[in-house]
C-alpha cells in the first residue's frame, strides 16, 4: 500500500470505526442498564403490593394481582415450598424455586394460613395473634428468569420481598417484570448501528480519499515538475508553488530554494571549473614551451623561468586541492594556538619579501584561539601575499583583543579597495587589477580561500580602509573556550 491517499483513508477508516464501535457499545451497555432498573422497579413495585396484602393477613385466593401476565408471581415459606402462583403461570426459573403448583405450608397445621378464620374470635377468647404482620424493608433481591404464562414464555426480572403474617409466618414473594421491552429497545438499536456503520465508514472512507487527494494534487505536481528538472538537468526551472499557506506551500518554497541553491553552486563550480582549466593551462603552456625550446636548442633553456612556471603550477594545485577540501565540508581541527606567536612564527619565515613587515603584539598577552594551524598559517600567509603586491612601502600584522575573539589585521599603504568591490574580491579567481601580469596578480583564489577558512574557525574576513590609505583586512575568531 504505497498510496498516501489509500493509507490516509484506511487509517481514517479505522479509527472512526474503533470510535463508533466503542461508542456504540457504551450506548447499548447504558441503554441496558437503564430499562433493566426500570423492570427492577417495576418488579420491587409488584412484589411489595403482594407482600403487603400478605401481611394484612390477606387470604391466598384473595390477593389482588394486576396484570398478572406482565407480573407473574410466585410466594414461598420459610422452607421454600410453593404456597402460592399467580393465575396462568405454568412454568417458573430464576426464583430458587421452580415449583408452581401450591402446597400446604409446614406451619399451616400450627398456624392458620392467611385468611382463615378463628371460631375463638367469634367467641371473644382471642387467639393472641397480631392483626397484621409487616414487609421487610430490606433492598430486594434481583435475579434473571423465565415464565411460562398462559403457555407464553418469557424473559422476566424478578424481585425477591420478604412479608411476616399476622400468625408470624415469613413468606417470600417472587414478583417478575418482563424484558421484552428492553430486548426489543436493545436488539433495535443494536440493528440500527448495525446498518449505519457500514455506510458510515464508507462516506469517511470516500471523503478522507476525495479530501486527501485534493490536497496532495500540489505534492503531484512538484513531484512531475522535480522530475522533469532532473530530466532536463535545467535547474533554472521551478515547482508551482501552491496559493495556500499550509505544509505543502512551505514544501514547494523550500525546494525553490532548495533549487536557487543549488543551481548558484553548480554555475560556481562550472565557473571554478573554466577559471581553473584556464589558469593551468598558462603555467603548463608555458613550461611546456620552455621544454620545447630547450630540448631543442639547450643553450636557450630559461630555467630560472621553468622553475618559476613549475612553482607556480605548484602553488595553485595546492589551492585548488584546499578548495576542494573545503567544499567537501573538511572541519578543521580542535588544536590550541596562540595567534600572537603563529603570526610571529609565519612572518618569520618570510624572507623574500619586498617590504619588511612590522608584526604588533602585546609581549604580556596570549590570544588563544581553535583551530587547523596549517589553515589558519594559510591564511595570515595570503593576506600577507596580498598586501605585499600592494604595498607601497610598509605592511603591518597587528594582534589584538576584540570583544570574545581575536582580531588578526593585516594592513598596507596601498591603493586600498574600493567600497563597492569589497566583497568581490573574496569570490574564487576575480583580481581587481587586469591589467597587472598574471604571475604578479595570482590566480585570484588567496582571498577566497582566506574567507572560506576563517568562515569554518567560526570567524570572519573583512577588509576596510587601512589609516595608512590602503586596505585593512580584519580575521576575527573566537577565543579558545
Amino acid at each position: 500500500m504505497r498510496s498516501v491517499r489509500a493509507r490516509a483513508a484506511i487509517g481514517a477508516t479505522l479509527v472512526v470505526a474503533v470510535a463508533l464501535v466503542a461508542a456504540g457499545l457504551a450506548v447499548l451497555s447504558v441503554l441496558r442498564t437503564n430499562l433493566i432498573d426500570q423492570a427492577d422497579l417495576q418488579a420491587e413495585v409488584a412484589a411489595r403490593e403482594v407482600a403487603g396484602q400478605l401481611a394484612l393477613d390477606t387470604a391466598y385466593a384473595d390477593l389482588d394481582l394486576d396484570d398478572e401476565e406482565d407480573h407473574p408471581v410466585q410466594v414461598t415459606d420459610e422452607e421454600g415450598r410453593v404456597v402460592f402462583v399467580s393465575k396462568g403461570l405454568r412454568a417458573i426459573s430464576g426464583t430458587g424455586s421452580t415449583g408452581v403448583s401450591p402446597v400446604p405450608s409446614a406451619s399451616a397445621g400450627a398456624t392458620p394460613s392467611p385468611g382463615d378464620d378463628d371460631d375463638d374470635d367469634d367467641d371473644g377468647g382471642g387467639s393472641g395473634r397480631p392483626e397484621r404482620g409487616e414487609v421487610s424493608s430490606d433492598d430486594p433481591d434481583f435475579s434473571d428468569g423465565t415464565a411460562t404464562v398462559d403457555g407464553k414464555q418469557a424473559d422476566y426480572r424478578f424481585a425477591a420481598v420478604e412479608a411476616t403474617t399476622p400468625a408470624g409466618l415469613t413468606l417470600t414473594v417472587h414478583a417478575g417484570a418482563p424484558l421484552a421491552a428492553e430486548q426489543e429497545a436493545v436488539n433495535t438499536v443494536r440493528g440500527a448501528m448495525l446498518t449505519g456503520l457500514p455506510l458510515l465508514l464508507a462516506v469517511v472512507a470516500g471523503v478522507t480519499w476525495l479530501v486527501t487527494r485534493r490536497a496532495l494534487r500540489p505534492v503531484e505536481g512538484i513531484r512531475r515538475e522535480m522530475a522533469a528538472i532532473t530530466a532536463s538537468e535545467d535547474l533554472a526551472r521551478r515547482v508551482p508553488e501552491p496559493g495556500s499557506r499550509d505544509e505543502i506551500a512551505a514544501l514547494a518554497r523550500t525546494t525553490n530554494e532548495t533549487l536557487t541553491v543549488l543551481e548558484a553552486s553548480v554555475e560556481r563550480q562550472r565557473r571554478f571549473v573554466a577559471d581553473a582549466s584556464h589558469e593551468l593551462r598558462s603555467p603548463i603552456a608555458s613550461l611546456r614551451t620552455q621544454l620545447e625550446v630547450a630540448e631543442a636548442h639547450p643553450e636557450l633553456l630559461d630555467l630560472p623561468g621553468a622553475v618559476a612556471d613549475t612553482v607556480r603550477l605548484q602553488v595553485l594545485a595546492a589551492d585548488l586541492l584546499l578548495l576542494a577540501r573545503l567544499d567537501a565540508g573538511e572541519k578543521p581541527g580542535a588544536a590550541r594556538l596562540e595567534a600572537g606567536a603563529l603570526v610571529r612564527e609565519e612572518v618569520s619565515q618570510r624572507t623574500g619579501d619586498r617590504i619588511p613587515v612590522t608584526v604588533e603584539v602585546a609581549e604580556d598577552a596570549a590570544y588563544e584561539v581553535n583551530g587547523s594551524r596549517g589553515q589558519l598559517a594559510r591564511v595570515i600567509g595570503n593576506l600577507l601575499d596580498n598586501a605585499q603586491r600592494h604595498a607601497e612601502d610598509r605592511v603591518t600584522v597587528e594582534v589584538a583583543a576584540d570583544g570574545s575573539g581575536v582580531r588578526v589585521e593585516v594592513r598596507d599603504d596601498g591603493a586600498g579597495v574600493p567600497e563597492d568591490e569589497r566583497e568581490r574580491i573574496f569570490e574564487r579567481f576575480v583580481r581587481l587589477d587586469d591589467a597587472r601580469s598574471r604571475d604578479d596578480g595570482g590566480a585570484g583564489l588567496g582571498l577566497a580561500i582566506a574567507r572560506d577558512v576563517a568562515a569554518r574557525h567560526g570567524g570572519t574576513l573583512t577588509v576596510h580602509r587601512a589609516p595608512e590609505g590602503g586596505a585593512a583586512f580584519r580575521l576575527w575568531l573566537p577565543r579558545a573556550a
